[in-house]
């Protein structure tokens, strides 16, 4: 039923295989048995693209329902006993789940010894039901969907920052105005650069565009520019001097930091413990974001 279920939301055995932990062949044949029991076909198609019978149709909101009330009983066991198993799936943006999620869920998995992690990076927006994603972390909007369940965890806050050396050659700006007389550095996305998160700085033309969050911090700290960052991303030069805050008020708006999980399926006590741990290190105020953003 399960491996019936996977095929159906994931559209092909192979992709159903993947999200189950088994070869192809055995979640195949876990839906051919099935079938052979109910003496119905379920599913027409091949192992690479499948279609629901009329008869698949009306079965799968059974099997589906019937699968997380197994999953709700089997969540309230494992809470009652208080022990954390399993693997659990999370997606990470590259550099601040690398930077800021990571060392979190390392610490956990001390704590829980029987917690495995299957941790990706990506900057994409990955589909949750479809590749069998547990949790994932967003940086700004995470999107309206029916189909998740959110957790705002803490804001992203940038600020312009530089080298030292570079602001004794070039100045220190004073307002957004000054800095059309300025390198900046902008980060790039699909081969187009992005404005810096203030209405006014659109009009700005970046000499420099970098696609990589850490690659960006590095050219700002060899001094080739002003770049608007990430306090998370920076907080560790600016206190050690690397880096150096430029007094321009901070952006009107800061982007959400938010923790999403499939709406279908029960919270989990690993996808609950991780969920907590997020919470307890982000709030109310990240440790990144103590530093004075226009000083």
């Amino acid at each position: 039923m399960s491996a019936f279920v996977h095929a159906v939301e994931t559209g092909s055995f192979t992709a159903a295989a993947a999200r189950m932990g088994l070869s192809k062949s055995a979640a195949a044949k876990c839906v051919a048995r099935l079938e052979a029991r109910l003496a119905v076909k379920l599913l027409n198609g091949t192992t690479r693209s499948l279609s629901m019978t009329a008869e698949g149709e009306a079965y799968y909101e059974s099997c589906r329902k019937v699968l997380e009330e197994l999953n709700s009983a089997e969540t309230l066991l494992a809470a009652s006993v208080r022990f954390i198993s399993g693997t659990l799936r999370i997606n990470l943006p590259v550099s601040f789940g690398r930077l800021r999620v990571l060392p979190i869920l390392t610490g956990l998995t001390r704590v829980h010894p029987d917690l495995d992690l299957d941790v990706t990076f990506t900057d994409r927006h990955v589909d949750l039901i479809e590749e069998g994603v547990d949790l994932a972390i967003r940086l700004g909007d995470p999107g309206n969907h029916a189909s998740l369940i959110g957790r705002r965890l803490a804001k992203q806050r940038s600020i312009i920052c530089a080298s030292p050396d570079y602001l004794r050659r070039r100045g220190v700006p004073s307002s957004l105005d000054s800095l059309s007389g300025h390198d900046c550095l902008a980060f790039g996305k699909d081969g187009q650069p992005l404005a810096w998160p203030y209405p006014e700085s659109r009009r700005l033309r970046p000499r420099h565009t970098i696609s990589h969050g850490e690659a960006l911090r590095d050219a700002a700290l060899s001094g080739m520019g002003l770049a608007c960052l990430a306090t998370w991303l920076v907080v560790d030069d600016v206190i050690a001097g690397r880096l150096n805050v430029v007094p321009i008020s901070a952006p009107v708006e800061d982007l959400p930091i938010t923790a999403l999980w499939p709406r279908s399926r029960s919270l989990a006590p690993k996808v609950r413990v991780v969920i907590d741990a997020l919470v307890g290190a982000l709030q109310p105020v990240p440790s990144w974001d103590q530093i004075n953003r226009s000083t």
